[in-house]
């Protein structure tokens, strides 16, 4: 239905002495804007812990550079669902410095129990919400 977009402002903490921006810190603003992402559908991720007992774990991300972020630059980074199963989900996330492709992440988070962190399945609430960040093409 639709993507997820958010601005954020790259500042000192961000970059390494080089005023690049430090390669773990793409998955710091990922998980920011995924977070955003969920909470822009209707319900903030701590109420699947609150109301089920389960929590979102990354199961695998990759990352893929092209340009780098520098201080002081705007990044827009999109989310959108690219595939969904039973326990888990591939989102990709796209990192734009006006307009420029500069980085992709992709990650795969499971729904799992948090008593456990047994694999669960996606309550039907949570499997339409999140089928919402998926693009129609």
């Amino acid at each position: 239905m639709t993507q997820h977009a958010i601005d954020f402002r790259i500042y000192y903490e961000d970059t390494d002495a080089g005023g690049i921006v430090y390669h773990a810190r793409y998955l710091a603003f990922a998980e920011r804007a995924r977070t955003e992402a969920i909470r822009s559908l209707g319900m903030p991720a701590a109420s699947l812990l609150a109301d089920y007992g389960l929590v979102f774990v990354v199961r695998d991300a990759s990352i893929n550079y092209r340009v780098p972020l520098k201080l002081d630059d705007v990044t827009t980074v999109t989310t959108r669902l690219l595939d969904q199963k039973a326990a888990s989900c591939r989102l990709e996330q796209v990192f734009t410095r006006n307009g420029e492709f500069c980085t992709r992440v992709d990650v795969v988070l499971a729904c799992v129990k948090a008593e456990d962190g047994r694999p669960a399945r996606f309550p039907p609430l949570w499997r339409d919400l999140l089928r919402k960040l998926a693009v129609e093409e």
